[in-house]
């Protein structure tokens, strides 16, 4: 039984709750896991922890910061652990966007941080118009409709395919 710690940042709660049905995927197969946002990570004890897993959603195109400022803070750690990582963005709703190879926020994030987890992936995430406070609303309306996306403000739209977030789950059960 491997102790697992899924790290997270969230801007709208989405990616948390991918995490969390990660949690549910990898609990099953009677490992330990424990949520803790990026924001409390450095007190986490990383060492306590057999595997490593960061979950992050874009916002304007960009992880946060603090994101990498964590990766970079514990390189050693990270990198002596089997680790996975994760981006959530709306782009992924494309089938053209939607794996590691092809999602534009993966390759940025590989320019952006040297760590080298063992498994990837990226989720498509979920629109909510009536979340956004009124500029975000306004401007991910004009990106939607630049690359035809849902427009209506009334709009609820979640793109996340939970059987590949299922499969990524297993993936993370098995890394070694």
């Amino acid at each position: 039984m491997a102790s697992i710690l899924i790290i997270y940042s969230t801007t709208d709660g989405h990616t948390l709750k991918i995490c969390q049905r990660l949690q549910q995927v990898i609990e099953r197969e009677h490992h330990r896991v424990e949520l803790v946002p990026v924001s409390e990570a450095d007190s986490a004890e990383l060492n306590r922890f057999d595997k490593i897993v960061i979950g992050a959603s874009i916002r304007y195109g960009k992880h946060r910061p603090e994101v990498f400022d964590f990766i970079e803070r514990n390189r050693k750690v990270l990198d002596s652990k089997p680790g996975a990582f994760f981006t959530v963005n709306v782009v992924a709703r494309k089938l053209e966007k939607n794996r590691p190879e092809t999602n534009p926020y993966v390759k940025k994030f590989h320019k952006k941080s040297s760590w080298q987890p063992r498994q990837l992936a990226v989720f498509a995430g979920k629109i909510d118009y009536q979340k956004y406070c009124f500029w975000d609303r306004q401007i991910i309306r004009l990106i939607m409709w630049m690359t035809k996306g849902p427009t209506d403000l009334k709009t609820v739209a979640e793109f996340t395919n939970w059987e590949e977030v299922e499969v990524f789950g297993r993936r993370i059960c098995m890394m070694e």
